[in-house]
């Protein structure tokens, strides 16, 4: 029987993912889930797709109860997000001026360092200069209040982990893909057909997600593994609908049917 295996959320964008035992899933997706980032004195905000400013970020742990957020910074400080603490923690952190926000700028954007691996530069970004840093406009849920890169979830398979793993001569920390779920399938599903999980929530495949340099940095106990991204763009480069070629691994979904996902909860594949 096909069941869930983790559920993780990222409260702060680019923080340290939360391991939880349930979490409900409502149309804006997991309660909680990259609901604050980062803001630079530039106006940006913080991603880890540009390691050299944010890369440490990654470290930093980020829980959510009841409505808040509490940050911890390597070493044990623990605040309140929204509170003068928090923005200190993270400043001292990051080593430079930094605060935390859940309310986007005017003109939301974030730095982009595209990968000097050749394969790792979509198809739609053919123009880029591979190890050059760019400013692109980010994204923000202005209903829901999230700062996603596009879905609303995103899951990655055991199976898919067990190939790459194979290809890649090592286990490979599904950490590296910061997915919501980790669900016990043997391959990833396609676009088009339906997730059910447990009794209540459905999710349909959207697309494969594109990978960009986040997966061969440190994450937790897995160290940095710059030949992780030579083995995707190996592997994995295929052909994203509506969109082009591009470096892959794991996907987007769509919510259906909101509910509580938990991990021993059965998972279902059908077509939509």
């Amino acid at each position: 029987m096909n069941r869930v295996l983790g559920i993780r959320r990222h409260p702060l964008k680019s923080a340290a993912a939360e391991h939880v035992d349930e979490a409900f899933i409502g149309k804006h997706g997991l309660d909680g889930d990259r609901t604050w980032t980062c803001l630079d004195a530039d106006g940006t905000i913080g991603s880890a797709k540009q390691p050299r400013l944010w890369e440490r970020l990654l470290a930093v742990g980020a829980a959510y109860e009841a409505g808040e957020v509490t940050i911890t910074t390597p070493g044990g400080t623990r605040a309140l997000a929204g509170t003068a603490e928090a923005d200190e923690a993270i400043t001292t952190w990051m080593g430079r001026r930094v605060s935390l926000t859940r309310r986007p700028p005017s003109q939301l954007k974030r730095h982009h360092w595209w990968p000097d691996e050749p394969g790792m530069i979509p198809d739609w970004a053919a123009d880029k200069e591979p190890g050059g840093d760019d400013v692109v406009a980010a994204r923000h849920d202005a209903e829901g209040g999230r700062f996603f890169d596009y879905g609303a979830v995103h899951l990655v398979t055991t199976g898919a982990l067990e190939r790459l793993s194979a290809e890649h001569g090592s286990d490979v920390d599904p950490a590296r893909f910061r997915p919501n779920l980790i669900l016990d399938l043997p391959a990833d599903p396609i676009p088009g057909q339906r997730i059910s999980i447990g009794p209540d929530v459905v999710l349909e495949v959207a697309i494969p997600t594109p990978r960009c340099v986040i997966p061969s940095l440190a994450h937790g106990d897995a160290p940095a593994d710059r030949a992780l991204l030579k083995t995707l763009a190996t592997h994995h480069r295929i052909d994203v609908p509506a969109f082009g070629r591009a470096t892959c691994f794991g996907f987007y979904a769509e919510i259906r049917a909101v509910g509580t996902v938990a991990k021993g909860d059965e998972v279902t594949v059908t077509e939509q």
